[in-house]
Order: structure tokens, then sequence, then C-alpha cells
């Protein structure tokens, strides 16, 4: 017997209260998209303090990144752009590397530079840095607490994406399950509206990115998505290309969709029907294929290990994942909204499909993964990785519901054939195509012969909903295997919900790979050199003769192992600089016999003493001497024990 969708009962209903937290969870917590680039290195490195200005500010790459004139600007303490504007390329093999000349005579001060670019794989990667010339100074330069690609436009570029995988899922996976598994669903209305619904979204969701790329990028700021000329920008970028490509594409998808739910759905003849099967499968897979090629040649297949393979991996890894999701949402509508035109051998096709889909997806997702991951250590230690992780078992649940769907399958009986005089049929029937039963119309033509008053109507309209309401629990308890089979394609497809918001936080997550192999060079480029917490020292002194008294002040960063940068100021007791002949510092760490290690700094300008690259192999107690001579025959030497971690 015929069953119709049965009612969502509390356990269904938790179910999908959980898959909707679930969703909102991953993608509140996405935050701005980590890019697959990383700043490596610069020159002055960050916290630098260098005795003279330098002529030009560079940065290095892991990957390469797409540099505008305004990519890369240097600030002097009072916030005012101190470099000419004029990006330099200085790459060179695998080095990437990018340069801006300052402007000449700088003054001492603590000048700040901030960099926004876009890394090869289409995500928006910014920061900042200082470096101090002579000596570190107050600054007025206030950085945006929002990183770029972060805030309102972020939260709605992301949401843009994930809806731009669901329509594509939808809209390939619906048309390849009616083509290879259910010609007859061509005709059934549920599913055209599925598949139709799906190109609308990922239509007006290309759309969407394509106005939100600029303030994405860019200026984080939403009224900017009305910028002609940022638009203009973004259609010169390689994702600019790429979104315009796929709107392309879908203008030809627009034909296909109306080709099988016109023509295709109408044909009756065999032989026309078989030929017109095999074009519009060919065209089909042409246009899916292009339309995924949109994502592989803009994201990060497209830039790192083997790209001229990974692209068309991708394609495949894309294309595998909407036949199967996209085939099981097509396969849930039928079983709720048109059970009586589904028979079990087109649910038989399409558990065939999705096992070759899933034996693609398999493979591709084993070479992505290591192409990404690369190592152990880097699928748990990295937030891709550990992304990766949960996708992993996502797809294992599925496997195993649709283990139990196959089940149901098995146990599947084929339904009745329409127009046995039933009135489960003809409710099913009405129902897969929109219509109303002629019991009901019937109902109604009545209620308005007789011109019933309100109440009346009412009454009928209770009646009425009371009647429908029982002929689908009857057909529902009928077919208890069909109900079954609702019921785990339901939970597979809330899965799949999850799943592919786990997919679209991966793609715009930086690469396990990419976040191991920059880690090093990472630390020593973007360890601050100032930290927090420097080594401040004020020693008096009293050498005895003329001008002989005065302080000491003494600054060692970062105040740890390795190397320091180490600056003197000799002041008076009145606070002015005190010009000296001479000033010596040493270092000891007595409780290993280590030192003294003798420092001679250089003279900066008056009361202004300076060394760089101050070497201390060992966290300790160390003892500091510094001798301060203020005549050729007047000197004095006094000592302080400094910690070092």
């Amino acid at each position: 017997m015929l069953t119709t969708a049965p009612r969502l009962g509390p356990a269904l209903a938790r179910l999908l209260l959980v898959v909707a937290a679930l969703l909102g969870t991953l993608l509140a917590t996405a935050g701005p998209a980590s890019a697959h680039a990383a700043l490596t290195g610069s020159d002055p490195q960050d916290g630098a303090v260098i005795a003279t200005a330098p002529k030009e500010v560079n940065l290095t790459f892991s990957e390469q990144v797409a540099m505008s004139d305004d990519s890369l600007r240097v600030l002097d303490p009072a916030g005012k752009r101190v470099d000419t504007g004029e990006i330099r390329d200085l790459c060179s093999n695998s080095t990437v590397r990018y340069g801006v000349a300052l402007l000449p005579g700088l003054p001492d001060g603590t000048y700040t530079v901030a960099w926004q670019t876009v890394s090869a794989d289409s995500h928006p990667i910014s920061g900042a840095f200082t470096f101090s010339v002579g000596a570190p100074s107050k600054t007025a330069v206030s950085l945006p607490d929002t990183a770029v690609g972060g805030g309102l436009v972020g939260a709605l570029y992301g949401i843009a994406r994930y809806l731009a995988y669901a329509g594509f899922v939808v809209l390939v996976g619906g048309g390849a399950f009616v083509l290879a598994c259910w010609p007859g669903g061509a005709a059934v209305r549920p599913v055209q509206k599925l598949v139709v619904r799906g190109w609308l979204t990922l239509t007006a969701a290309t759309l969407a990115l394509l106005l939100l790329r600029h303030p994405y990028t860019r200026t984080g700021r939403l009224a900017d998505v009305f910028d002609l000329g940022g638009l203009r920008a973004v259609l010169e970028t390689k994702t600019g290309a790429a979104l315009s490509s796929r709107l392309l594409l879908l203008g030809a998808a627009a034909l296909f969709v109306a080709v099988l739910f016109g023509t295709y759905a109408r044909r009756r003849e065999e032989a026309d029907h078989r030929d017109l099967t095999f074009g519009l499968a060919l065209g089909g897979t042409v246009v899916a294929a292009g339309v995924a090629g949109t994502w592989a040649l803009a994201e990060h297949a497209s830039t790192g290990l083997q790209p001229g393979i990974a692209m068309p991996v991708d394609i495949l890894h894309l294309l595998a994942v909407a036949v199967w999701l996209g085939g099981l949402a097509t396969l849930l509508v039928a079983l709720h909204r048109a059970p009586a035109a589904l028979g079990r051998a087109a649910v038989e096709r399409y558990s065939t499909l999705a096992f070759g889909a899933v034996v693609v997806l398999a493979a591709t997702g084993i070479y992505q993964s290591w192409r990404q991951v690369g190592t152990w250590s880097a699928l748990t230690g990295t937030r891709y990785g550990q992304l990766l992780l949960v996708k992993a078992g996502l797809v294992a649940v599925l496997l195993g519901i649709g283990w139990i769907s196959r089940r149901w399958v098995r146990r599947l009986g084929e339904p009745a054939p329409a127009g046995d005089g039933t009135g489960a049929a003809a409710g099913s029937d009405a129902e897969a195509t929109g219509e109303e039963p002629t019991d009901v119309v019937e109902a109604d033509e009545a209620a308005e012969a007789a011109e019933v008053d309100a109440e009346r109507a009412e009454q009928l309209a209770r009646q009425r909903a009371a009647v429908a309401t029982a002929r689908r629990k009857k057909e529902r308890d009928a077919d208890p295997e069909r109900s079954g089979l609702r019921r785990s394609v339901l939970t597979e497809a809330s899965v799949a919900v999850v799943l592919l918001a786990v997919t679209t936080v991966l793609t715009s997550t930086e690469p396990a790979r990419t976040e191991e192999e920059a880690g090093p060079a990472r630390t020593a480029a973007g360890a601050p050199a100032v930290p927090n917490r420097p080594v401040d020292v004020r020693l008096p002194f009293d050498t005895g003769g003329a001008n002989g008294k005065g302080t000491v002040q003494l600054t060692l960063d970062p105040g740890r192992t390795g190397a320091n940068a180490l600056h003197i100021y000799v002041v008076r007791p009145d606070g002015s600089a005190l010009d000296v002949p001479e000033v010596k510092v040493a270092f000891a760490l007595t409780a290993k016999g280590i030192g003294p290690l003798p420092v001679v700094p250089d003279r900066i300008q008056t009361g202004h003493w300076s060394a760089s690259g101050v070497q201390l192999p060992m966290p300790g107690e160390w003892l500091l001497r510094v001798t301060v001579r203020t005549s050729d025959i007047d000197q004095t030497t006094i000592e302080k024990n400094v910690k070092i971690g």
C-alpha cells in the first residue's frame, strides 16, 4: 500500500534541533578565514631596535600573494605614512618577498608596519608589527580590532560560501538522480522545485560572493558592496574571474534544467528518450565539472603541492560529494512528497550510484588529505587536521546510516500503480502533482454552492484536515518499510548538513602542511622582540670627579635567552643626557661558571649607547656589571643581578 510523508515525531524533531545547533556552532566558531599564505620573515624584524632608519621594509611569505600599492604601509609614531607607496617585487625562485621604500631622513621613534593582501588560494591575510629607530617611543597608531575577513562582512561571506556549496550539491545531485536513477522524477513537481531552488541558491550565493569580495578582502565595510570601483578590481583577480565564470556556467545550467523538466519530462518515445538522456548526461557533466572547476581554480587546490594534479582531483571530489549528498536530498524529497511515484528500482539504482560516488570520494579525499596535511603530527596538532578528522567521522556516520537504509531498501515493496481506484493512490498522486484530492474539491464546491456561513466553512475545513491526517496515518502505518526508509534517509540528510558545514569551514582554514612548515619560521619572525616585560635596570653611579654623578638606565630586550638588544642611557641627576667617554657592559652566570661575557656598545648620540645581538645562552640569575668612565682617570663599576628567562 502507498504511503505519504509522516509527521516528524519528537525524536526526529530533537535530532533536527541538534543538527541546527551543531551547524550554528560550526559557523559561529569559524572566525575569520585563516589563509594558505603566512608571513615567515621581515626586515626589520618585529620589535627590532636599529641605530639608523632603514631604506626599505620587506616581508617574506610562505606562498604567493597578490600585492597592490596599498598592501604594505609604514607609519611613523604620529600615524603619518612614511613609505613611498611603490611595492617592489623581490621574489626569486621559491622565495616570496615584497618590499616598500621609505622616505629619507626618518627621525628616531617606533614605526608601525601594517600589511594586508590576498593569498593565492583566495583568502585575505593581514597583520602588523613595529620596529624602532634609535629607541622605542610612544606611538599614536591604532590598529583595527577586527582582522581582515572577519566581522559582519566575514560572517556574511561565510554564509554565502556555505549556500554556494549547498546549491551546487542540490543542483548537480538532483539532476544526476533524475537522469541515472529515476527518469520519471523529471515530471514530479517537488523534485523540480528542489533542483530549481538549488540553481537559484547557487546563483544568488555566487552574486553575493562577488559583491562581498571587495569589502571581505580589503575594507571590511558592508556598505562597500556597492563600490563599483572595488567590484571592477575584484573582476581582475583570479577569484573574481572564477566567480564570473561560474555565473556564465550557471546560464548553461539553467538551459539544462529547462530541458530536463520540459522536453525530457514530456518525451515518451524510447529512442528519442534514450538519445536525449545521453545528451543531457554529457552536457550536464561538462557544465557540472566546469562549475566545480571554479572552486578548484581559485582555492586550496590551485596552490601549494602538485596543483596540476590537485585541481582535477578536487573537481572529482566535488562532483562525488554532489552526486552522493544531492541525490540523498532528492531521495528524501521524493519519499516525503511523492512516494506514489518512487519505486524500489529507483532507490536501488541510487544506492549503486552513491556507492560509486563514495569510492571516488574516498580516493580523492585520501590524496587531498596527504597533500594538505603531510604528517601524522599535523593531523592531530593543527586546526585543519582536527577538522579533517571531524569530517572523516561524519562520513563514517553517514556510511553507517546508509547501510541501515540499504536494509530498508531490500524490504521495500513496489508502490501500487497510480489510478488503482484506492483512496491512498488518489491521495498520493494528488500529493505528487500538487493537486488536491477529489473529495476535498467536492467538499469545497459543495460549501460554495450551499453558501454556508463562516462558521460552517471553518467546521468543514477542520473536518477536511482531520480526514487527510487520518488517511496519511493509515497509509504510513500500512507501509512500515517505506516509513523506516524515510526516517533513515532523513537522518542521513541531517548529518549531511553538518558535514557540508565542516567542509565549508575546512576550505577556509590554513592547510596543516603549510601551518606546520611555516611554524618555525613564523615563530622566529613573528615572536615579538620587545616583549611586555623587558629587563629595565637603573644603576646610580659616582666616579668622584667632575660630572661624576649620574644614573645608568639600561634596557635589555627581549630579556631572555638568545639574541637581545641592549640600550644604555647615561643621565645627570637632573635627568639631562650626560656625555661620557666610555661605557662597558659584561654578563656572568656564576652558578654555571659562564662569563663574564663582555659587551662593547656603540655610541649613538649624547648619553645613548647601544649594542645589538647580545647573546645570553642560558636562563638564570645573571650578574650585570656596568663600567662608566667620566674622564681619563675617573671611572666606576656597578653591579646588579638580573633574571633572564
